[in-house]
């Protein structure tokens, strides 16, 4: 052991020197702070507002799978990665395989793979020929192609940019090749977020140094998520994306920059939520009218269950919030959407969408599942939030979902089929004959600790 007990004991005092400088909790400061949220602006600007009305929820797990499922054929997509590699040649490279999982399960759709190789080089000599149109495999099942970005379109976030690249072409790609496959009565479940905010960042906003506005597999990306919502919003058929790991900070950048009196505790969005859905942290103002969700010195504990004694498994429950609109905001920057739509004039005049422009603008909702300590954020498209039945069908298929789950089960299953695990990716790098990967000491000291 490398800390002996003396180390610890010394540790724990800097730890408990912090921790009391937190004991002085204000919760009715989250409460407040969740009703500048009906329309939250910002240099005349709205940032986001509300859809239908502001409200906290609560649902107990138990009662909630014994609903009937919403929607009982549901589908989602998810990519697995090499990660960006990186070769004593210069080259920078990401190969992302795209899969499809039903439930009920259905094997011809999770046979159906889509493959993306990108790459990258800072050299003028290196002739990489991009695949032309997709390479068949195994019986037509499967697709493939090389896509290569040019070295005079980067200068900096080489390794950024080809795993996003790779990602969401990836997975634009199959979406867009499997979507008949998806049944009218269906749910459609993306992971992580409906838009490819990454790409699009740069895309839409670039630099001198990243120039991927002027790349063609880029622009494709932005028109691909742009078919992919005409398509859901034309049928009719939910899709969300389901955000694992939310890490915006718009609404607390956004709320500290007005000034509007509070003393900010958080940076994070989520940080926030985790505090406005926590029973035993917030008051009771703004919850949704028979609910049961009550806050302050709360009966509920923070695992989630009941603590009168009463902990069985009955008395699990979720929290969540209404959903909202959030127009003109993308990452740190106002923007004239949130949406591929927001690209520059010159960008957008090539981009064709089926349905106006306020249609495909982000909305969503937050989760927290208090038995895991966990927050969950749920995107879709307006056009589809605005329609009240919809909206309503959305949220409690959602929440069905993770009280009969945990997690969404068919993300779950797309996520499996999808995987590029350590081994592959290990065989991946012997396939590159003429160079070798790039090994720091890191590699040496953690190499022989792998995952599956």
């Amino acid at each position: 052991m490398t800390l002996e007990p003396v180390h610890m004991r010394k540790i724990s005092e800097l730890a408990k020197q912090i921790d009391r400088s937190f004991e002085f909790e204000e919760p009715k400061t989250a409460a407040d702070i969740y009703k500048l949220l009906e329309e939250l602006k910002l240099d005349g600007k709205v940032i986001l507002k509300v859809v239908d009305r502001l409200y906290r929820g609560m649902v107990r797990t138990a009662l909630m799978a014994q609903c009937e499922d919403p929607y009982p054929v549901t589908y989602a997509c998810d990519s697995g990665s090499t990660n960006p590699k990186t070769y004593d040649s210069g080259l920078f490279v990401d190969f992302c395989h795209c899969a499809m999982a039903a439930t009920p399960t259905d094997l011809d759709i999770q046979r159906y793979r889509t493959i993306v190789c990108a790459a990258y080089s800072s050299s003028q000599k290196v002739a990489m020929q991009a695949t032309e149109g997709w390479e068949e495999f195994d019986e037509g099942m499967g697709r493939a192609k090389l896509v290569r970005i040019a070295p005079d379109e980067l200068k900096k976030k080489a390794s950024d940019m080809v795993h996003s690249l790779a990602m969401y072409l990836a997975e634009s790609e199959h979406i867009l090749y499997m979507k008949d496959q998806v049944s009218p009565e269906g749910f459609f479940i993306m992971d992580g977020p409906i838009y490819p905010k990454q790409l699009m960042y740069w895309v839409v906003l670039g630099d001198e140094e990243v120039q991927l506005r002027q790349n063609e597999d880029a622009r494709k990306v932005l028109q691909n998520y742009i078919d992919i919502m005409d398509h859901f919003l034309e049928k009719r058929v939910p899709v969300i994306g389901f955000v694992k790991n939310p890490l915006d900070m718009q609404i607390m950048d956004t709320v500290r920059k007005k000034g509007a009196g509070f003393d900010l505790p958080w940076m994070l969005d989520t940080q926030f939520f985790r505090n406005v859905l926590s029973l035993d942290k917030c008051d009771n103002a703004g919850f949704r009218q028979g609910s049961s969700f009550r806050g302050g010195n709360s009966k509920y504990g923070r695992n989630g269950k009941a603590g009168d004694g009463n902990n069985g498994p009955g008395n699990a429950y979720i929290t969540y919030t209404n959903w909202f609109l959030q127009p003109n905001r993308f990452y740190e920057r106002l923007m004239n959407g949130t949406s591929p739509l927001a690209a520059g004039d010159k960008l957008r005049e090539g981009l064709r969408h089926k349905f106006p422009p306020e249609d495909y603008a982000l909305c969503f909702f937050m989760l927290y599942v208090p038995s895991k300590d966990v927050v969950f954020k749920v995107e879709a498209p307006y056009g589809l939030v605005k329609d009240d039945f919809l909206r309503m069908q959305m949220t409690k298929k959602v929440l069905f979902d993770l009280s009969l789950h945990g997690f969404p089960l068919t993300l779950t299953k797309a996520d499996h089929v999808a995987k590029i695990r350590k081994v592959e990716r290990n065989e991946i790098d012997k396939f590159f004959e003429n160079m070798n990967p790039d090994t720091d000491y890191n590699d040496t000291r953690w190499g022989n600790i792998s995952e599956v």
